[in-house]
């Protein structure tokens, strides 16, 4: 099957003839963004089943192939044995390429016989697939021009200056735009996969795939799990006076009128010249300031969400949740359940667990 979405049901249901899914594994690579996809795949429509005793339905054909067809090897030394090459492939409806080391350059090059390959295999109808730093083989290729697309959240900079062209939206896990598929970190590959599970054989299928191999079902929002410097490196120091001024002063609403006398400045060349060096205006830098006192209050101790938010400078409880929500893709509960401490969010004890 040249297309994928002509064996696609009503509701996205597939039909009887099963999925082929290649796995792109590459050297350096961390062998979870290989294994992962391998694995929900196989198991879709399959553990669940199994586990209830029923038939099995398996939904997709996976194959790992490498550059060369030889091993490939982590960072950690794991060795991961492909089944072929990728010129062994003569169709597939699925490419997935996991992520490769952080050296780019030298990867994009070792690895520069996989785009042709790319193009090729997107002309003949295939959906492609870059896990995490797997979004760059897609880039160089082209193939991501115009398009929307993603990566891990501290690789936003870097792609964006390579790939200016491409519609770089890091705060979000996964990305789909005219059959190209992104994901965010090494673990975002358990989204992805779920997402395309879900996209395929339905939600139930998905649902029962993740509740098999004791997974969430794919988060939308990687912004919760930045550590978003709030602003570039810049040589202006007035408008470090400023900053420096607002981050020990968060809680208080402080005007445009007030930052400009602290700087020395009118307060449209305060405007100015602050948009310039940091990107934001001092308002909004001012909400990012209060977010990320927010965010190490909520990782730190079990303080209620209303004393947080009065901390740094929201009495409006609902404002603050709403605020949070958008900036994280989480609400203050959801982003303390994630990365506080045991003791804060509770965790079994024997007491509790008999």
């Amino acid at each position: 099957m040249t297309d994928m979405a002509r064996d696609l049901g009503a509701g996205g249901v597939v039909d009887s003839k099963m999925i082929d899914v290649t796995v792109v594994l590459l050297d350096d690579g961390p062998s979870s963004t290989g294994v992962v996809p391998v694995e929900i795949f196989h198991y879709a429509g399959v553990l669940w089943n199994d586990l209830n005793g029923r038939a099995v339905e398996p939904a997709f054909r996976v194959k790992t192939v490498s550059i060369d067809g030889r091993p490939v090897v982590s960072p950690q030394g794991f060795e991961i044995k492909p089944e072929g090459a990728i010129a062994d492939v003569d169709q597939t409806d699925i490419v997935i390429v996991m992520t490769s080391g952080l050296e780019l350059d030298v990867h994009l090059l070792e690895n520069s016989a996989l785009l042709p390959w790319l193009r090729k295999h997107y002309a003949a109808g295939a959906h492609l697939v870059g896990i995490c730093m797997g979004a760059a083989y897609l880039a160089e290729a082209g193939l991501l021009d115009g398009r929307l697309a993603t990566t891990h959240w501290a690789l936003s900079d870097d792609f964006a200056r390579r790939y200016p062209k491409v519609n770089w939206r890091t705060d979000l896990f996964v990305t789909e735009d005219s059959r190209l598929l992104c994901s965010g970190g090494l673990y975002a590959s358990i989204d992805l996969s779920l997402y395309l599970v879900e996209k395929i054989c339905g939600h139930e299928v998905a649902v029962q795939t993740a509740k098999a191999l004791l997974l969430p079902m794919p988060r939308k929002h990687q912004t919760g799990y930045a550590m978003l410097p709030l602003s570039p490196s810049h040589g202006d120091e007035r408008v470090r006076s400023v900053e420096t001024f607002l981050q020990g002063n968060f809680k208080d609403d402080v005007s445009t009128e007030t930052l400009a006398r602290q700087a020395g400045l009118g307060a449209r060349t305060l405007a100015r010249r602050f948009k310039a060096a940091t990107g934001r205006h001092p308002a909004a830098y001012l909400q990012a300031v209060r977010i990320e006192t927010a965010k190490a209050m909520l990782e730190r101790d079990s303080a209620p969400v209303q004393s947080v938010s009065s901390a740094v400078g929201y009495d409006d409880v609902s404002f603050f949740r709403n605020l949070f929500k958008r900036s994280t893709g989480m609400t203050p509960a959801e982003y303390r359940s994630h990365f506080a401490p045991l003791s804060v969010r509770g965790h079994p004890t024997e007491a509790n667990v008999r």
